[in-house]
């Protein structure tokens, strides 16, 4: 559970990463993420996400800005902060002839923890590795191999766990089996931080999301407010009757014809005190237009970021 008016866990001021090529990766993020949080970084290919992941995980060097992680400068106290931390890369780095156990065992081990055979026991039953804790690397499917990446970054027991594209690449039963993880393991206060393709992921597991591109946060919300704040629905009418073209009384609602002009469908803001609705269906009626039936579609949060990042580049 997210710990109320508890100091954010992450605190992040000002960061810039910018490349002797020009290339700006990031410019002037701030975010703020508080312990026990589930948070979601939506971009598309090269808008920063896995920059800034690799900067607060001293992977990578920023050129300008401050990250702490519980209170630790990541540049001036950088063991203790990642001690703190736990990285899934989105690359699979492992060694092929490393038995599973030995492997997870030995990344505990890379952070100066004792050994704790019953601890490695326990993550990898919860991954559903332990039948295969004498397996090889290279014996394991892909979806296995990303389990076990998931077991050596909790190894050293931290309090931030960053996941980048956890589920590329593995299939839906899988996919399910670690959302049941991740939200196991907030559940014992370790806070995590994901990066995703899968709009669904971000939705379905996320207390709040953060959208990047370009290299600059261009909006981070609560996922719930984000969905009633942005969101749109879409009525769709299905005719009694196909039509060629809107007919022009109907022009103000800015319909558009649909299944081969066996459906009108009409966009609106749900939000708004007034959505349009019963004045278009009076309209409907004045026309002389019949329909069968009708249904609507919220927004998901797909449409939502296709939006915001169309804004944003018209701006």
């Amino acid at each position: 559970m997210q710990q109320a008016d508890a100091p954010p866990v992450i605190s992040i001021r000002g960061l810039e990463k910018a490349y002797a090529s020009g290339h700006r990766a990031l410019n002037g993020v701030d975010l703020d993420i508080a312990p026990g949080e589930i948070f979601a970084l939506l971009g598309p290919n090269g808008a920063g996400k896995t920059t800034l992941i690799s900067i607060v995980c001293g992977l990578v060097t920023a050129s300008a800005g401050a990250v702490t992680v519980g209170g630790h400068d990541i540049v001036r106290d950088y063991r203790r902060a990642r001690a703190l931390i736990g990285l899934v890369p989105q690359e699979l780095h492992t060694d092929a002839f490393e038995p599973v156990r030995s492997t997870v065992a030995f990344s505990r081990g890379l952070f100066g923890r004792p050994a704790d055979p019953k601890l490695i026991e326990r993550l990898l039953r919860d991954l559903s590795l332990w039948d295969k804790r004498d397996a090889q690397i290279r014996e394991l499917s892909g979806g296995m191999k990303r389990r076990v990446m998931i077991a050596k970054a909790l190894a050293h027991e931290p309090r931030v766990l960053f996941l980048d594209e956890p589920t590329a690449g593995v299939d839906v039963e899988l996919r399910r089996d670690m959302w049941a993880l991740v939200r196991s393991l907030r559940g014992t206060g370790v806070t995590i931080i994901l990066t995703t393709h899968y709009i669904e992921e971000a939705e379905e597991m996320a207390d709040r999301v953060g959208v990047i591109s370009g290299g600059e946060l261009i909006v981070v919300e609560e996922t719930a407010a984000l969905m009633r704040k942005l969101g749109r629905k879409e009525l769709t009418l299905h005719l009694a009757a196909p039509l060629a073209a809107v007919p022009p009384e109907l022009a103000d609602w800015n319909l558009e014809l649909a299944d081969d002009g066996r459906a009108l469908r009409y966009r609106f803001d749900a939000r708004a005190e007034r959505t349009g609705v019963p004045s278009l269906l009076a309209g409907l009626a004045r026309a002389g237009l019949s329909f069968t039936d009708l249904d609507t579609r919220q927004s998901s949060l797909e449409d939502i970021f296709v939006d915001l990042v169309r804004e944003r580049r018209a701006a």
